[in-house]
């Protein structure tokens, strides 16, 4: 199995529903964004996947994120926007954009540089 990764941030404000903690209040992040695909096999110029093309795309799942409050975003207008949530919702976007010959294999959502989530389908 051939695995890539690249990554991303933006900056985004959220406050997340429900938590016993501060949490609960509005605050902002400078969100970094790892993805990581794969593939069993090389295309037919011997990659996985280019580079620039999954940079593109998850860039355009992100711009979505930046500078907003993110409550504000669907479906973080009906979820809480958790950054288990969230890594769950990059990974469908950006499934839906990626070569079909590669899979997404894993989100990684940093909140901080101490603190990062993992979600593998």
């Amino acid at each position: 199995m051939y695995q890539l990764t690249v990554k991303g941030h933006f900056d985004a404000a959220h406050a997340l529903y429900g938590y016993p903690g501060q949490c609960k209040n509005l605050h902002g992040h400078t969100w970094d964004i790892e993805v990581t695909v794969e593939a069993e096999a090389l295309d037919e110029i011997g990659i996985v996947d280019d580079f620039a093309l999954l940079k593109k795309d998850l860039a355009a799942v992100l711009e979505t994120y930046d500078h907003v409050y993110i409550n504000e975003v669907p479906p973080f207008n009906e979820i809480s926007p958790t950054a288990e949530n969230l890594a769950r919702v990059i990974h469908e976007r950006l499934s839906a954009l990626v070569d079909p010959r590669v899979q997404v294999a894993e989100v990684v959502v940093w909140e901080s540089p101490i603190a990062r989530l993992a979600y593998r389908p």
